[in-house]
Protein backbone atom coordinates (compact mmCIF):
# COMPACT_ATOMS: atom_id res chain seq x y z
CA UNK A 1 0.00 0.00 0.00
CA UNK A 2 1.25 4.05 -0.08
CA UNK A 3 0.95 4.77 3.15
CA UNK A 4 -0.64 8.31 4.31
CA UNK A 5 1.49 9.98 6.64
CA UNK A 6 0.99 13.91 8.77
CA UNK A 7 2.67 15.36 5.49
CA UNK A 8 1.45 12.92 2.86
CA UNK A 9 -2.08 12.96 1.54
CA UNK A 10 -3.75 10.56 -1.62
CA UNK A 11 -5.89 11.67 -3.53
CA UNK A 12 -7.60 9.33 -6.26
CA UNK A 13 -7.61 10.08 -9.75
CA UNK A 14 -8.88 8.40 -12.87
CA UNK A 15 -6.87 6.25 -15.48
CA UNK A 16 -7.90 8.57 -17.88
CA UNK A 17 -5.55 11.07 -15.87
CA UNK A 18 -2.27 9.54 -16.48
CA UNK A 19 -0.69 10.32 -19.30
CA UNK A 20 0.34 8.06 -21.80
CA UNK A 21 -2.11 5.18 -19.80
CA UNK A 22 -3.48 3.62 -23.07
CA UNK A 23 0.26 3.83 -25.10
CA UNK A 24 1.67 1.95 -22.39
CA UNK A 25 3.00 -1.77 -22.70
CA UNK A 26 0.36 -3.34 -19.73
CA UNK A 27 1.03 -7.02 -21.04
CA UNK A 28 4.94 -5.95 -19.63
CA UNK A 29 3.93 -4.20 -16.69
CA UNK A 30 1.34 -7.23 -15.60
CA UNK A 31 4.56 -9.68 -16.14
CA UNK A 32 6.44 -7.54 -13.90
CA UNK A 33 3.56 -7.13 -11.05
CA UNK A 34 3.39 -11.19 -11.30
CA UNK A 35 6.98 -11.62 -10.89
CA UNK A 36 6.72 -10.48 -7.10
CA UNK A 37 3.35 -11.76 -6.44
CA UNK A 38 4.70 -14.82 -4.38
CA UNK A 39 6.94 -12.56 -2.54
CA UNK A 40 4.11 -10.36 -1.63
CA UNK A 41 1.67 -13.45 -0.55
CA UNK A 42 4.61 -15.08 1.71
CA UNK A 43 5.15 -11.80 3.40
CA UNK A 44 3.30 -10.78 6.87
CA UNK A 45 4.12 -7.17 6.00
CA UNK A 46 1.98 -7.13 2.94
CA UNK A 47 -1.93 -5.99 3.19
CA UNK A 48 -4.81 -8.35 2.73
CA UNK A 49 -6.22 -6.04 -0.26
CA UNK A 50 -2.35 -6.33 -2.13
CA UNK A 51 -2.31 -9.79 -1.76
CA UNK A 52 -5.79 -10.64 -3.15
CA UNK A 53 -4.76 -8.44 -6.20
CA UNK A 54 -1.41 -10.78 -6.33
CA UNK A 55 -3.62 -14.06 -5.82
CA UNK A 56 -5.48 -13.08 -8.73
CA UNK A 57 -2.99 -12.14 -11.41
CA UNK A 58 -0.95 -15.43 -10.57
CA UNK A 59 -4.51 -17.19 -11.10
CA UNK A 60 -5.22 -14.55 -14.43
CA UNK A 61 -1.36 -15.60 -15.56
CA UNK A 62 -1.42 -19.22 -15.32
CA UNK A 63 -4.27 -19.39 -18.38
CA UNK A 64 -1.68 -18.31 -20.47
CA UNK A 65 -4.07 -15.83 -22.02
CA UNK A 66 -2.46 -12.17 -20.92
CA UNK A 67 -2.81 -10.09 -23.73
CA UNK A 68 -2.33 -6.43 -23.56
CA UNK A 69 -6.23 -6.14 -23.12
CA UNK A 70 -6.80 -8.09 -20.86
CA UNK A 71 -3.50 -6.91 -18.39
CA UNK A 72 -4.80 -3.04 -18.81
CA UNK A 73 -8.45 -4.53 -17.65
CA UNK A 74 -6.43 -6.18 -14.56
CA UNK A 75 -5.36 -3.27 -13.15
CA UNK A 76 -8.68 -0.77 -14.10
CA UNK A 77 -10.38 -3.38 -12.43
CA UNK A 78 -8.05 -3.80 -8.99
CA UNK A 79 -6.20 -0.65 -8.47
CA UNK A 80 -7.38 2.94 -8.42
CA UNK A 81 -4.59 5.50 -9.19
CA UNK A 82 -3.93 8.29 -6.84
CA UNK A 83 -2.00 11.24 -6.64
CA UNK A 84 0.58 12.24 -4.08
CA UNK A 85 0.01 15.48 -2.41
CA UNK A 86 2.84 16.69 0.33
CA UNK A 87 4.56 19.54 1.43
CA UNK A 88 7.54 19.11 -0.39
CA UNK A 89 6.74 18.21 -4.69
CA UNK A 90 10.11 17.83 -5.76
CA UNK A 91 10.12 13.62 -6.61
CA UNK A 92 13.13 12.35 -8.11
CA UNK A 93 14.09 9.89 -10.43
CA UNK A 94 17.77 8.19 -10.36
CA UNK A 95 18.82 5.04 -12.33
CA UNK A 96 20.37 1.94 -10.98
CA UNK A 97 21.90 -1.17 -12.61
CA UNK A 98 23.64 -4.28 -12.31
CA UNK A 99 27.48 -3.70 -13.46
CA UNK A 100 29.61 -6.57 -15.27
CA UNK A 101 33.01 -7.21 -13.93
CA UNK A 102 36.18 -8.91 -14.53
CA UNK A 103 37.52 -11.39 -11.86
CA UNK A 104 38.93 -14.40 -10.49
CA UNK A 105 38.31 -16.64 -8.10
CA UNK A 106 41.65 -16.34 -6.60
CA UNK A 107 43.85 -13.27 -5.29
CA UNK A 108 45.85 -12.29 -8.43
CA UNK A 109 48.63 -9.52 -9.32
CA UNK A 110 45.63 -7.98 -11.18
CA UNK A 111 42.63 -8.94 -9.17
CA UNK A 112 43.69 -8.29 -5.38
CA UNK A 113 40.18 -6.63 -4.17
CA UNK A 114 38.16 -8.95 -2.37
CA UNK A 115 34.19 -9.17 -2.80
CA UNK A 116 32.91 -10.54 0.69
CA UNK A 117 30.46 -12.63 1.39
CA UNK A 118 28.15 -12.14 4.73
CA UNK A 119 29.89 -12.54 8.23
CA UNK A 120 28.23 -14.73 10.96
CA UNK A 121 28.28 -12.29 13.43
CA UNK A 122 26.39 -9.48 11.02
CA UNK A 123 22.62 -9.25 12.80
CA UNK A 124 20.17 -7.45 11.31
CA UNK A 125 18.33 -5.17 13.81
CA UNK A 126 15.43 -4.04 11.23
CA UNK A 127 13.92 -6.44 8.35
CA UNK A 128 15.53 -5.95 4.99
CA UNK A 129 12.73 -4.51 3.18
CA UNK A 130 12.77 -1.58 5.99
CA UNK A 131 16.33 -1.25 5.72
CA UNK A 132 16.24 1.51 3.35
CA UNK A 133 12.89 3.50 5.63
CA UNK A 134 15.47 3.16 8.40
CA UNK A 135 18.45 4.29 6.80
CA UNK A 136 18.91 7.14 8.86
CA UNK A 137 20.04 4.70 11.89
CA UNK A 138 22.08 1.32 12.14
CA UNK A 139 20.26 -1.67 10.55
CA UNK A 140 22.89 -4.15 11.59
CA UNK A 141 25.69 -4.81 13.76
CA UNK A 142 27.09 -7.53 16.02
CA UNK A 143 27.06 -8.98 19.10
CA UNK A 144 30.29 -9.77 21.16
CA UNK A 145 31.37 -11.91 24.13
CA UNK A 146 30.18 -10.54 26.82
CA UNK A 147 26.65 -10.44 24.71
CA UNK A 148 26.32 -6.55 24.22
CA UNK A 149 25.40 -5.16 21.22
CA UNK A 150 28.03 -2.75 19.10
CA UNK A 151 28.04 -1.15 15.32
CA UNK A 152 29.62 -3.70 12.98
CA UNK A 153 32.92 -2.48 11.53
CA UNK A 154 33.02 0.38 8.99
CA UNK A 155 33.76 0.50 5.51
CA UNK A 156 37.34 1.59 6.23
CA UNK A 157 37.89 -0.85 9.27
CA UNK A 158 37.08 -3.54 7.03
CA UNK A 159 39.19 -2.27 3.97
CA UNK A 160 41.56 -2.34 6.67
CA UNK A 161 41.73 -5.94 7.52
CA UNK A 162 38.96 -5.89 10.38
CA UNK A 163 37.30 -9.20 8.46
CA UNK A 164 40.75 -10.48 7.18
CA UNK A 165 41.40 -14.70 8.03
CA UNK A 166 37.67 -15.39 7.67
CA UNK A 167 37.52 -16.75 4.46
CA UNK A 168 34.64 -14.95 3.71
CA UNK A 169 36.52 -13.68 -0.01
CA UNK A 170 33.94 -14.85 -2.79
CA UNK A 171 36.08 -13.84 -5.52
CA UNK A 172 38.45 -10.86 -6.47
CA UNK A 173 37.99 -7.71 -8.70
CA UNK A 174 40.44 -5.44 -10.55
CA UNK A 175 39.47 -2.20 -8.89
CA UNK A 176 37.85 -0.50 -5.60
CA UNK A 177 36.27 2.19 -7.07
CA UNK A 178 34.44 -0.66 -9.16
CA UNK A 179 33.96 -2.90 -6.18
CA UNK A 180 32.23 0.13 -4.18
CA UNK A 181 30.01 0.63 -7.21
CA UNK A 182 28.84 -3.13 -7.36
CA UNK A 183 28.22 -2.53 -3.67
CA UNK A 184 25.83 0.54 -3.97
CA UNK A 185 24.26 -1.09 -6.92
CA UNK A 186 23.65 -3.95 -5.27
CA UNK A 187 24.16 -6.59 -7.36
CA UNK A 188 26.70 -7.76 -10.09
CA UNK A 189 28.06 -10.39 -12.95
CA UNK A 190 31.60 -11.05 -12.34
CA UNK A 191 33.16 -12.60 -15.59
CA UNK A 192 36.49 -15.36 -15.45
CA UNK A 193 38.96 -15.86 -17.86
CA UNK A 194 37.17 -19.33 -19.37
CA UNK A 195 34.42 -17.51 -20.21
CA UNK A 196 31.90 -18.39 -17.17
CA UNK A 197 30.18 -15.95 -15.39
CA UNK A 198 28.38 -15.97 -11.61
CA UNK A 199 26.23 -13.73 -10.02
CA UNK A 200 26.26 -11.77 -7.29
CA UNK A 201 23.71 -10.66 -5.18
CA UNK A 202 23.20 -8.83 -1.87
CA UNK A 203 23.50 -10.34 1.23
CA UNK A 204 23.46 -7.56 3.69
CA UNK A 205 25.35 -4.64 4.74
CA UNK A 206 27.05 -2.99 7.76
CA UNK A 207 24.36 -1.14 9.31
CA UNK A 208 25.67 1.82 9.19
CA UNK A 209 23.83 4.89 7.32
CA UNK A 210 24.69 5.39 3.42
CA UNK A 211 27.04 8.85 2.38
CA UNK A 212 26.77 9.94 -0.71
CA UNK A 213 30.50 9.90 -2.25
CA UNK A 214 29.08 12.05 -5.10
CA UNK A 215 27.23 14.57 -3.34
CA UNK A 216 29.86 14.95 -0.84
CA UNK A 217 32.07 15.68 -3.67
CA UNK A 218 29.09 18.54 -4.68
CA UNK A 219 29.33 19.93 -1.11
CA UNK A 220 33.24 20.43 -1.20
CA UNK A 221 33.31 22.29 -5.08
CA UNK A 222 34.71 19.35 -6.95
CA UNK A 223 32.41 18.53 -8.50
CA UNK A 224 28.68 21.14 -10.01
CA UNK A 225 25.28 19.74 -9.88
CA UNK A 226 25.54 19.49 -13.48
CA UNK A 227 28.18 18.33 -14.01
CA UNK A 228 28.09 15.26 -11.77
CA UNK A 229 26.91 11.77 -12.83
CA UNK A 230 27.88 7.48 -12.05
CA UNK A 231 30.52 8.04 -15.53
CA UNK A 232 31.90 11.39 -14.10
CA UNK A 233 32.32 10.24 -10.48
CA UNK A 234 34.08 7.02 -11.35
CA UNK A 235 36.48 8.33 -14.15
CA UNK A 236 37.55 10.89 -10.94
CA UNK A 237 37.90 8.55 -8.28
CA UNK A 238 40.04 6.11 -10.53
CA UNK A 239 42.15 9.03 -11.91
CA UNK A 240 43.72 8.81 -8.57
CA UNK A 241 43.97 5.87 -6.30
CA UNK A 242 45.29 7.46 -3.50
CA UNK A 243 42.75 10.26 -3.62
CA UNK A 244 39.89 8.13 -3.66
CA UNK A 245 40.67 6.21 -1.07
CA UNK A 246 39.89 8.25 1.63
CA UNK A 247 37.03 9.72 0.17
CA UNK A 248 35.52 5.79 -0.50
CA UNK A 249 35.57 5.76 3.40
CA UNK A 250 33.55 9.09 3.57
CA UNK A 251 30.94 6.38 3.10
CA UNK A 252 30.66 3.98 6.38
CA UNK A 253 28.31 1.62 4.88
CA UNK A 254 30.07 -1.35 3.35
CA UNK A 255 27.84 -4.35 1.15
CA UNK A 256 28.55 -7.79 1.87
CA UNK A 257 27.29 -10.37 -1.50
CA UNK A 258 26.38 -13.90 -2.58
CA UNK A 259 26.40 -16.27 -5.22
CA UNK A 260 23.18 -16.53 -6.41
CA UNK A 261 24.46 -18.88 -9.41
CA UNK A 262 25.64 -19.33 -12.92
CA UNK A 263 24.54 -16.27 -15.19
CA UNK A 264 22.38 -18.28 -17.63
CA UNK A 265 20.46 -19.67 -14.21
CA UNK A 266 19.73 -16.65 -12.78
CA UNK A 267 18.44 -13.65 -12.28
CA UNK A 268 18.92 -10.00 -10.42
CA UNK A 269 16.90 -9.81 -7.40
CA UNK A 270 15.55 -6.54 -5.72
CA UNK A 271 14.30 -7.33 -2.00
CA UNK A 272 12.75 -10.38 -0.59
CA UNK A 273 14.40 -12.49 -3.66
CA UNK A 274 12.20 -10.19 -6.28
CA UNK A 275 13.34 -10.66 -9.88
CA UNK A 276 14.10 -7.50 -11.30
CA UNK A 277 12.59 -6.69 -14.72
CA UNK A 278 14.65 -4.00 -16.72
CA UNK A 279 12.29 -0.51 -17.05
CA UNK A 280 9.76 -2.10 -14.99
CA UNK A 281 11.50 -2.64 -11.10
CA UNK A 282 11.32 0.20 -9.01
CA UNK A 283 13.33 1.07 -5.73
CA UNK A 284 10.79 2.50 -3.05
CA UNK A 285 11.36 3.78 0.28
CA UNK A 286 9.22 1.52 1.82
CA UNK A 287 7.84 3.44 4.70
CA UNK A 288 5.25 5.36 2.35
CA UNK A 289 5.18 2.21 -0.93
CA UNK A 290 4.56 -1.63 0.01
CA UNK A 291 6.87 -3.81 -1.90
CA UNK A 292 4.97 -5.46 -4.45
CA UNK A 293 2.78 -2.65 -5.36
CA UNK A 294 2.29 -1.07 -8.97
CA UNK A 295 3.36 2.39 -9.08
CA UNK A 296 2.70 4.71 -12.72
CA UNK A 297 5.62 7.33 -12.92
CA UNK A 298 5.88 10.42 -15.65
CA UNK A 299 9.09 12.10 -15.88
CA UNK A 300 8.30 14.69 -18.72
CA UNK A 301 12.40 15.81 -18.89
CA UNK A 302 13.46 11.97 -19.35
CA UNK A 303 14.57 11.22 -22.80
CA UNK A 304 17.00 8.81 -22.79
CA UNK A 305 15.36 5.85 -21.48
CA UNK A 306 12.65 5.02 -24.14
CA UNK A 307 13.72 5.40 -28.08
CA UNK A 308 11.16 7.47 -29.99
CA UNK A 309 8.96 8.83 -26.69
CA UNK A 310 9.49 12.40 -25.37
CA UNK A 311 9.49 11.56 -21.52
CA UNK A 312 9.15 8.85 -19.38
CA UNK A 313 5.57 7.43 -18.87
CA UNK A 314 5.46 4.15 -17.72
CA UNK A 315 3.56 1.64 -15.17
CA UNK A 316 6.59 0.26 -12.67
CA UNK A 317 6.54 -2.61 -9.90
CA UNK A 318 7.93 -1.76 -6.26
CA UNK A 319 10.81 -4.45 -6.41
CA UNK A 320 13.28 -2.78 -4.28
CA UNK A 321 14.45 -0.44 -2.15
CA UNK A 322 17.57 1.73 -1.46
CA UNK A 323 19.26 3.00 1.32
CA UNK A 324 19.48 6.63 -0.54
CA UNK A 325 15.53 6.38 -1.40
CA UNK A 326 14.02 8.37 0.72
CA UNK A 327 10.58 9.58 0.72
CA UNK A 328 7.23 8.88 -1.03
CA UNK A 329 8.35 10.56 -4.57
CA UNK A 330 11.64 9.14 -4.64
CA UNK A 331 12.37 5.99 -6.93
CA UNK A 332 15.57 4.44 -8.21
CA UNK A 333 14.60 2.57 -11.91
CA UNK A 334 16.28 -0.65 -12.85
CA UNK A 335 18.09 -0.39 -16.24
CA UNK A 336 19.52 -3.96 -16.58
CA UNK A 337 22.91 -5.17 -16.64
CA UNK A 338 26.15 -3.98 -18.21
CA UNK A 339 27.97 -0.92 -19.08
CA UNK A 340 24.93 0.28 -21.84
CA UNK A 341 22.49 0.22 -18.63
CA UNK A 342 25.16 1.61 -16.34
CA UNK A 343 25.29 4.79 -18.65
CA UNK A 344 21.68 5.40 -19.12
CA UNK A 345 21.13 4.92 -15.26
CA UNK A 346 23.84 7.02 -14.60
CA UNK A 347 22.42 10.05 -16.59
CA UNK A 348 18.77 9.26 -14.57
CA UNK A 349 18.49 12.45 -12.03
CA UNK A 350 15.30 13.99 -12.94
CA UNK A 351 11.80 15.32 -11.30
CA UNK A 352 9.12 12.92 -11.13
CA UNK A 353 5.53 12.49 -10.55
CA UNK A 354 4.32 9.34 -8.85
CA UNK A 355 0.95 8.17 -9.21
CA UNK A 356 0.58 4.25 -6.79
CA UNK A 357 -2.29 2.04 -7.70
CA UNK A 358 -4.20 1.43 -4.82
CA UNK A 359 -6.10 -2.36 -4.26
CA UNK A 360 -9.69 -0.76 -4.54
CA UNK A 361 -11.08 -2.36 -1.47
CA UNK A 362 -7.99 -0.89 0.11
CA UNK A 363 -9.20 2.64 -1.15
CA UNK A 364 -12.66 2.47 -0.97
CA UNK A 365 -12.17 1.83 2.94
CA UNK A 366 -10.23 5.22 3.36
Amino acid sequence: MAKVTATTALEPVSFSDLLGWPEDDHQAAFQAFTSSAPAVLASKNSTAYLRAACGSALETNATGLTSANVAQSFFEEYFTPHRIVCADESGLLTGYYEPELAGSLTRTPQFSFPVLARPVDLMNLVEESQRGALSDRLTHGRYVEDGSFEPYFTRQEIDEGALDGLGLEIVFVADPVDLFLMQVQGSGLIHFADGSAIRLSYAGKNGHPYSSVGRHLIETGVFTQDAMNLGALADWLKADPARARPLLWHNLSYVFFRVLGTEQQTHTLGTDSIPLTPLRSLAVDTGFHDLGLPVYLTAPALDHTTEGQSGFRRLMVAHDVGSAIKGPERGDLFYGSGSVAGVKAGMTNHAVKFFPLLPKRAAESE
